[in-house]
Formats: C-alpha cells, structure tokens, sequence
C-alpha cells in the first residue's frame, strides 16, 4: 500500500535534517514540494536524485485528488515545503485529510519548526503557549488580534518583513507598549538575531531598519 510522508526539512542551515528524513526522500516513490526548485537545492547537497512535483498553495485544490489515487493506488509520496514542517501555516492540510478520508496512512516525521526555537529562545514562558500562525493580510487582522486581548498563555505569530513594522503597531495597539515580546528572524542562518524587550522598544530597534527574513514574534500573555 501506498503511504503520504510529511518531511521537515531545514528552515535555514541544511545541516538540520535527521538521517531518517533523508532516507525517506531517497526511497519515496516521489516527492511533493512547494517549491521545487528550494527542494531541488536540498536534495543536490545531499546527493539525492528524485522526481520533484510541484504542490503549493495555488494548485493543491486541484492536485490534491489525482495524488492521493496515485497514492491509494501504491506510490509513496514525501510531502515537503521550502522551510520546516508541512502544514504548519504550510500546504499540506488538504492531502492529510484527502488521505484519511480515502483510509490512506499518513506519517509525519520529527524535524524542523522555527516556531519551537523562537519560543524557547525568547526568555518568555513555554509550558503553555498558542500558535496563532500569520494572521489575515487584510479582513479579519485586527479582529484576531483583539481575541487575543485577554489571552493568558504567550502567543506566536509569523510575519513576513513586508508587514513587520504595521504589525508591531498593531500589536502596541492592542497589547499595549509594555507587553514583553521577543523577535527573531533568520533563524539558524548566518545572520540570526533575536531582539528581545517589550513591543515599544523592539518597534524602536527596527523602525528604519532594513527588515528582511522571515520573522516569528513571541508576545507574552496578559
């Protein structure tokens, strides 16, 4: 029988794959990328030859159930995406749930998350916390944020370096300028940095700024 994988792969430094993980992409029948030509990247350094098939957020609607009947028809697929865990604010909900409607097993493998390293690094408390992922690009943004007024448990966030700055406005407006919070971007990269203090003073230390990377904002509960 056929099998979907999901396969964290590096947010950043390639050095941060398990041996297990390889191995799954070496003996996959195919393997599923949101970019193919990041994946191709990885699967250069490590020498590994694999037909690559485009999957991403544009065409999943319409790919999703010609893959899993090849799948339920006994092709092993590795789903991948260019940084980190499928379906973690990634494709990969809609093959998941294709596969269990159709009583296909599905298996995700440990690996890499840069949700796990900004939170541990931000000095803010980890036994209880909320993953709020990116919020809206437009409606529903400031809606979502004050839910999240009275949360107790630290939240995090992804942003890109577009919206960075209106973001930590949002945020002072919300959470006020007190609140500790922790930025990090570029994580595992050369250039990784974590800025740490509360949304008034991390606002301060970017304003001006050029931003660039991916970020992750950990905010302290109420």
């Amino acid at each position: 029988m056929g099998k979907l994988i999901l396969v964290p792969t590096p947010i950043g430094n390639l050095g941060d794959i398990t041996l297990r993980a390889i191995d799954t992409l070496r003996t996959a029948d195919g393997i599923l990328a949101e970019d193919t030509r990041n994946t191709g990247i990885l699967l250069k350094h490590y020498n590994i030859r694999k037909k690559l098939l485009s999957y991403h957020q544009h065409n999943e609607h319409r790919t999703v159930e010609s893959i899993s009947e090849r799948i339920d028809k006994g092709e092993t697929f590795a789903l991948v995406t260019d940084g980190g865990t499928p379906g973690i604010s990634d494709p990969g909900f809609l093959i998941v749930r294709k596969c269990i409607e159709k009583k296909i097993e599905v298996e995700c493998l440990p690996g890499a998350s840069a949700l796990i390293p900004a939170l541990v690094v931000s000095g803010l408390p980890c036994d209880r916390f909320c993953f709020e992922g990116f919020l809206p690009h437009k409606k529903g943004r400031k809606k979502r944020l004050e839910e999240l007024k009275t949360e107790t448990r630290t939240m995090v966030f992804y942003e890109s370096p577009f919206r960075m700055q209106r973001f930590l406005e949002e945020c002072i407006g919300v959470f006020g300028p007190e609140r500790p919070a922790s930025v990090s971007r570029e994580l595992t990269k050369i250039f990784e940095e974590t800025l740490r203090g509360t949304l008034g003073e991390i606002r301060q230390k970017i304003t001006g700024k050029p931003v660039k990377g991916e970020f992750v904002v950990v905010v302290s509960g109420r």
